[in-house]
């Protein structure tokens, strides 16, 4: 019998071994990984709260009920997922733990490799599987419950995920292969999300999917984006939308016209561009080329001017020669990205460019990261200390003894600059928004005042 069919049928036995009633109705999700994840780790602690559960969001905290949200996307997300795994073993060998399941993206790649490397976890589910693991703890799954969620993030902004999965190729990408293709949340489904989370105190949207530009074409045959936009903005208690993941080559730019009319669309773009050879591009199948990219980054400017840009760039791919490597470090110094992100590429199997051989070592791939994160920082201090003396709305996320920490509007939680308040002068509520003066710049952080407009 193969490995995967016998491990499909172990664990009902398992499930019918477990005794809740002498564990306590405590329990950790650790969500590892991408904002998506965060969204599913969040639905599922809903679930398990509306059953009676206590759930918390520890990522180093060990409770009865242990559940980890992996990652399995490039090599370092593995990593992490195996050791936080490891740990959690650990202490369930030291009693610590008495269920640990682990669920997510991880399993579903690698399913019979961590049945058998890991006989210690309880029971493992995939990317779909919420309610397997709610009826594994012998709760009951009401799909009612999936328009909300308990939020892990603070409890001013969250993430609203549009939908889910991938019908782009891209050769470096195992996502399609995990999450399936792409399925867009129908619109009056968000809203409806997107009023509850305004109701609890939510502020800020921030828009995620693995490309929010596709939105709609499966159920409506034609991109949605905008509408969706239009539909939320109506929603009073929301101050800010964030637009995440923006995939270049199906952009409809009808989203700009929205944005430049609407200060509670943020003047923000994410736009992962990975490259900028035509060649690598092509390789890569990203469906556009450099002459492309920059007519859109182009047009973006024009009809936002003031918009902050945030890419990401993949170095190290198969055939990515210095001579292409040095064109994209010109292209990023020509450009001026407001925010950058730079991975090294990871060879993963399943995925077209596995086939390609992968000639640059890891120690080049991390010079040439190190080298682009150097120029941006660059870049970024340039920028902001161009800010130095202008008056930004900022809202305040957390605090520590001498500031309040908090962003604009061109920021992201958790990627990208911080505004750092003095407490000196007002008190500011967490959750709250200031008019701030900046006084001081550093390349990845500003420093300022709250005055009065």
């Amino acid at each position: 019998m193969p490995i995967i069919q016998q491990f499909i049928m172990r664990f009902p036995e398992k499930k019918s071994s477990l005794d809740l009633s002498l564990i306590e109705r405590k329990i950790n999700i650790i969500s590892l990984g991408c904002s998506k994840n965060t969204v599913d780790s969040e639905q599922l602690a809903y679930q398990l709260k509306m059953n009676d559960f206590k759930v918390v969001f520890e990522s180093k905290k060990h409770l009865p009920i242990s559940i980890i949200n992996t990652c399995g996307f490039i090599q370092d997300a593995k990593e992490q997922s195996i050791e936080i795994i490891l740990d959690c073993i650990k202490a369930k060998s030291e009693g610590k733990i008495k269920v640990l399941i682990v669920f997510g993206c991880l399993y579903q790649r690698y399913k019979e490799e961590l049945a058998t490397e890991l006989p210690e976890v309880d029971a493992f589910f995939g990317v779909h599987d919420a309610d397997g693991i709610v009826n594994y703890l012998q709760a009951e799954f009401n799909s009612d419950y999936l328009k909300n969620r308990l939020l892990s993030t603070p409890s001013h902004y969250s993430y609203l995920k549009i939908s889910e999965g991938c019908n782009h190729r891209c050769s470096f990408c195992a996502i399609p292969n995990i999450r399936g293709k792409y399925v867009s949340k129908p619109l009056e489904q968000l809203i409806n999300e997107a009023e509850i989370m305004a109701q609890e105190g939510v502020k800020e949207l921030i828009l995620i999917a693995q490309d929010l530009t596709y939105y709609g074409i499966d159920l409506y045959k034609k991109s949605q984006l905008s509408k969706l936009l239009k539909s939320l903005l109506k929603i009073q208690e929301i101050d800010w939308i964030r637009l995440h993941y923006a995939y270049p080559s199906t952009f409809p730019l009808d989203i700009l016209d929205v944005m430049n009319e609407n200060e509670k669309v943020c003047k923000y773009l994410d736009l992962p561009l990975q490259h900028i050879n035509d060649d690598i591009l092509h390789s890569m199948k990203r469906n556009t080329t450099e002459k492309e990219i920059r007519s859109l980054i182009d047009t973006i400017r024009k009809k936002v001017p003031d918009a902050a840009l945030r890419t990401s760039f993949i170095v190290g791919y198969p055939g990515e020669t210095k001579k292409i490597y040095r064109q994209l470090e010109a292209f990023i110094n020509e450009i001026g990205f407001d925010r950058l992100g730079v991975f090294t590429y990871s060879h993963e199997e399943k995925t077209a460019a596995y086939l390609l051989k992968n000639t640059i070592s890891k120690r080049e791939k991390e010079s040439r990261k190190e080298n682009l994160m150097f120029l941006q920082q660059e870049i970024s201090l340039t920028k902001n200390t161009q800010k130095i003396g202008s008056i930004y709305k900022v809202l305040i996320d957390t605090e520590n003894k001498t500031h309040y920490i908090g962003r604009t509007e061109f920021d992201s939680p958790e990627v990208d600059n911080l505004v750092y308040v003095s407490k000196k002068a007002i008190k500011c509520d967490i959750g709250g928004f200031y008019s701030v003066k900046i006084t001081k710049a550093e390349a990845f952080d500003l420093y300022g005042e709250v005055v009065e407009i």
